[in-house]
């Protein structure tokens, strides 16, 4: 049998990938205060492979940057420890992406180290799921300094936790449109951001697919990766609703070197095992993507050799 491209090895840096199908960044809402759990424990070790790229869910790295779970505190650090520790037990490499949501913060920065004002007072705009966030608006050139030393001290926190690495990767969408922050020239925009970050000898560029200018839609769309991978120098990461059949393509095709399935590996704790076999799916429920529940739509999902046959 002709190998399957999702399922061969492929080199990141100092990193050994065992196959090339990617859990990436998604946020569930089971954190409390900001701090993981235990349970995320559960979760990421089922999904880890010997060898199998783990991304976290977007970590915030502040207390204004709208993330959860949060990396810029000793007792978060400390509680991502175990987390780390289970998935590298089943031979997982485990990233963190750590954020902020930029210009649509609830919150503005103060100088001089004042306490952040909330802006919800300005009005709300529909976010994720009918969460509301506040007004995109541009971020204040006082503000840069601020945000840029609380992603220092996240990643030195990530590194601390083992969740990061001295060299990094990073998460593009300058497609979407979601949430008011569309660009007027995205292939440029994208093509510019490829081309520039190739000086910082990043381990991976991870983009998000035109298609997917609507959080959970497949839309016809005249853009292509392709400009951004032929770019970019290093391990090239494609995600936006892809099959299995369309990533053996894509891999088979130089189209991307790994490929991101986020509600498939949701659904799916095994999908490696599954898509090595052609198995079927489990279908995910959208109704429970964001409940802070520690099990439903998180661990329960069951397996393939769980599945009655």
């Amino acid at each position: 049998m002709a190998a399957i491209p999702l399922l061969t090895p492929h080199k990141m840096g100092k990193f050994s990938l065992s196959h090339r199908i990617v859990l990436p960044p998604l946020t569930r809402n089971r954190s409390f205060n900001n701090v993981p759990q235990p349970h995320a424990a559960v979760y990421y070790s089922q999904r880890a492979t010997d060898g199998g790229l783990l991304i976290a869910e977007a970590t915030g790295v502040s207390d204004t940057a709208q993330g959860t779970p949060g990396i810029w505190t000793k007792e978060q650090v400390e509680a991502w420890k175990p987390i780390v520790d289970a998935v590298h037990e089943k031979g997982g490499i485990f990233f963190c992406q750590i954020w902020h949501v930029g210009r649509v913060s609830t919150y503005d920065y103060q100088p001089n180290g004042q306490a952040p004002i909330s802006c919800t007072d300005k009005g709300v705009t529909p976010g994720l799921d009918g969460v509301d966030w506040s007004p995109p608006r541009r971020l204040k050139i006082e503000e840069f300094p601020k945000i840029i030393d609380d992603f220092r001290l996240a990643a030195r926190n990530a590194i601390e936790a083992e969740i990061g690495s001295d060299k990094v990767g990073m998460r593009l969408s300058p497609f979407a449109n979601y949430m008011e922050t569309d660009d007027s020239n995205p292939e440029a925009l994208g093509l510019y951001m490829a081309e520039s970050l190739n000086t910082y000898g990043l381990l991976y560029l991870h983009v998000i697919e035109p298609r997917m200018v609507r959080i959970g839609d497949r839309l016809e769309s005249p853009y292509s990766l392709r400009p951004l991978r032929n770019a970019f120098k290093g391990t090239f990461i494609a995600a936006g609703g892809y099959r299995r059949d369309e990533g053996n393509k894509a891999v088979d095709e130089n189209y991307a070197d790994l490929i991101a399935y986020g509600r498939l590996f949701l659904a799916n704790p095994d999908l490696p095992k599954r898509f090595e076999l052609d198995a079927p799916l489990n279908k995910y429920n959208r109704s429970t993507f964001y409940i802070p529940d520690p099990v439903v739509g998180y661990t329960d999902y069951p397996f393939l050799e769980q599945v009655p046959s």
